[in-house]
């Protein structure tokens, strides 16, 4: 079968790689197609890219798709997966392009991955590294490609920067991700139960700033985006400090989880704490529930989840609530007194955290629950 590159050439060039247009299928309906995503032929772009993808552009979509030997409609399902557009039939890819496709269809043909899983990974990895790539070209970049010179411009500096910085970035990025897929299995072949590997008991954290919309209309934008980048930093560093693992950031809201109920508690705290020492930084209240949680994707989804949220929005200023199971979990562990009876007739003991049964109140979509407060145990003096 012979290919009909006339389309290719009545179509404008554009480049390939993650975040960018790819062809759609015959079946696609031309209504789908997002035509405002074609890509430009400037020289310096291409320039760029080429440097960036270490290759020229060769194939078009339904070109790249034979030569990996797979079909033209799952190869357009692993595209749109990744995040990238439909560009028609322009010859755009490179022979990573053909590569990608024939290793992700070969885990298929393999058995080693169903379609679907393979589609997931592609979805996971797409999103994750497009919100990288974002970053580093908004924030990152920007700053270091700022003109050393007077009559320079910015596209003059930024391909020898992209030069000198792509190797060195792609190393520390392969080597982060070694050592984040090191720490999830090591989680993971610990469960005993082959069902929690999936479904898991986790303590699961939501920590909310009180006010934002307030101060999104009295903030300047730069204001607001500062506080914002503190907020988000801080709470990732303790987080991570302390043992635990930051979920998303949603701008004045963090949501994490920890394997163990105690975690979760010395993390709500600390950001607690954290955030009342500076002055700069509204109120913060934290949500805490424990029970079982389904993952996917990186996500946690479930009622757990949901009870987490909703014990935020209802806790008070500078405060920590947590459910009833979060609050069994601490006793159970040896955290939290059951009673503060039981703490008094052991002498204070050696709990790290207090908790306050506060009022049954009815919570929207999850009926009536106990919430409890959380606060840090003060430590016991000799007498």
């Amino acid at each position: 079968m012979t290919v009909d590159d006339s389309t290719s050439s009545a179509s404008a060039p554009g480049p390939s790689g993650p975040g960018t247009p790819i062809g759609r299928d015959q079946h696609t309906p031309h209504h789908e197609v997002d035509h405002t995503a074609q890509p430009t032929a400037d020289p310096l772009a291409i320039r760029l890219e080429q440097l960036i993808l270490g290759a020229e552009r060769r194939y078009t979509p339904f070109q790249a798709a034979r030569s990996a030997g797979v079909s033209m409609e799952l190869a357009s399902r692993f595209w749109r997966a990744m995040g990238f557009a439909d560009i028609g039939q322009a010859k755009a890819l490179t022979e990573a392009d053909v590569l990608a496709l024939r290793r992700l269809a070969g885990l298929v043909e393999a058995g080693l991955l169903s379609e679907p899983m393979a589609v997931q990974v592609a979805r996971s990895t797409g999103q994750t590294t497009a919100r990288l790539a974002e970053w580093q070209i908004d924030s990152f970049l920007e700053g270091l490609t700022e003109p050393p010179e007077p009559g320079m411009t910015r596209t003059e500096v930024t391909y020898p920067l992209v030069e000198l910085l792509l190797p060195e970035l792609e190393e520390f990025l392969v080597y982060v991700w070694r050592r984040q897929l090191a720490a999830a299995t090591g989680r993971v072949v610990q469960v005993a139960d082959d069902e929690e590997m999936v479904d898991r008991r986790l303590a699961v954290g939501f920590a909310d700033l009180v006010g934002f919309t307030r101060l999104t209309r009295r903030l300047e934008e730069e204001e607001l985006g500062e506080l914002v980048e503190s907020f988000e930093t801080t709470s990732a560093d303790l987080v991570a400090a302390h043992g635990g693992r930051l979920i998303k950031t949603l701008g004045d809201e963090v949501l994490y989880c920890a394997d163990d109920a105690a975690t979760a508690a010395e993390i709500a705290l600390r950001l607690i704490e954290t955030m009342e020492a500076d002055p700069q930084m509204p109120e913060l209240r934290v949500g805490i529930a424990f029970g079982t949680v389904t993952t996917r994707m990186g996500d946690v989804f479930g009622t757990t989840v949901n009870l987490a949220s909703r014990l935020t929005s209802i806790a008070p200023k500078d405060a920590v609530l947590v459910d009833g199971a979060m609050a069994e979990e601490l006793g159970r562990t040896g955290a939290a007194p059951v009673s503060e009876k039981e703490a008094e007739a052991e002498g204070g003991g050696a709990y790290r955290f207090a908790l306050q049964p506060m009022w049954q109140r009815p919570v929207r979509g999850l009926g009536v629950v106990e919430p409890w407060s959380l606060t840090r145990r003060p430590p016991k003096h000799p007498a």
